[in-house]
């Protein structure tokens, strides 16, 4: 018979390439979506009539415990959460009751419903925050620098708390930051890709960005979520850095992508301290080797490369709009 596994967040990015992963690798999926009126399936259309959606809400643990007794799931992935950095500072209640409570409320019902459930935590490098050492890895202490990072240090601890107490197999990643043109707007790399298109094509002269120093350690998600599935495939529960163990600045992602399309970034690029965080996280670069080691892991898809994917498909998007008369280019700019 064929696996079952039950995502929550899988109208995101990472729920859309794992949703494809493990429907080709012949699971059933089950994805958990709220019932709200402006859900966006946008990113899973493709495979919409593949998957089984059941409505159910991470701040509602009986809901919860309905999705797992539906899709009697043998695997648990949970990446939905309040993810925007960005956002947790204006929402700080809400980012702590989905991202950190959100985790508990999953555990407990899987606890009290199928304790045998291999569960997937998403964690993440904004864990490290204000880094205590560079490269960052397993045993690195966490000093998170956001509501975002606390909200995912707690939802970290409480899987492990919860491994160590009942039993059960669950697994953190602690994912350092993975792109695609899947990526929402709201997030630097897919806000460079889509100004890029949209300068290129003659729709907007400038793009706003806060600091250019920082720092970051990025992939590709599609290669993230396969990382995600090797982990619940392992006999023993444990957690991962997933990384691509290099590291580029904001000015180095502005400078690919802009001369992939041709263009000057100095003469499109502003800063803006509206883009600027209260506390800043200045540099984060992973150590994946133990996921090298362990689950034989290592990243297919490299920094140019993913910026050139997005920025390409971001033509493509834009120029569609504009085809289809979504976008006025008479009133552009």
């Amino acid at each position: 018979m064929a696996k079952r596994a039950l995502i929550t967040g899988i109208t995101g990015q990472d729920g859309s390439y794992l949703a494809e992963f493990l429907l080709s690798q012949g699971y059933d999926v089950y994805g958990l979506v709220r019932r709200t009126s402006t859900i966006n399936f946008s990113r899973i259309h493709h495979i919409q009539d593949r998957v089984t959606l059941i409505s159910g809400d991470m701040l509602d643990q009986t809901s919860l415990m309905s999705a797992l007794e539906q899709s009697e799931a043998e695997e648990v992935y949970n990446l939905a959460a309040q993810s925007f950095v960005q956002t947790s500072w204006s929402q700080p209640v809400f980012t702590g009751d989905v991202t950190a409570l959100g985790v508990t409320r999953l555990l407990d019902a899987i606890r009290k419903v199928n304790p045998r459930i291999r569960f997937y935590q998403a964690s993440s490098s904004e864990m490290f925050g204000k880094v205590r050492e560079v490269p960052q890895r397993e045993t690195t202490p966490f000093y998170p620098r956001s509501p975002y990072g606390v909200a995912k240090v707690y939802g970290h601890w409480i899987t492990v708390n919860y491994r160590e107490s009942y039993g059960l197999h669950a697994t953190s990643g602690i994912l350092f930051n993975h792109e695609s043109p899947r990526r929402g707007l709201e997030f630097v790399t897919r806000k460079v890709t889509h100004a890029v298109a949209r300068i290129k094509l003659g729709l907007d002269e400038y793009v706003y960005l806060g600091n250019l120093d920082s720092r970051r350690d990025w992939g590709f998600a599609g290669d993230y979520v396969r990382a995600m599935w090797l982990m619940l495939q392992q006999d023993e529960p444990d957690d991962y850095v997933i990384s691509t163990g290099e590291t580029h600045s904001v000015q180095e992602l502005v400078e690919v992508a802009f001369s992939h399309a041709g263009l000057d970034w100095q003469a499109h690029v502003r800063q803006d301290e509206r883009f600027m965080r209260p506390a800043e996280v200045d540099l984060l670069v992973g150590d994946s080797s133990k996921a090298g080691h362990v689950l034989g892991w290592e990243p297919q898809v490299h920094f140019r490369e993913l910026i050139q994917m997005m920025v390409d498909a971001d033509m493509q998007v834009v120029q569609e709009m504009i085809e289809q008369g979504r976008i006025d280019v008479n009133h552009a700019g």
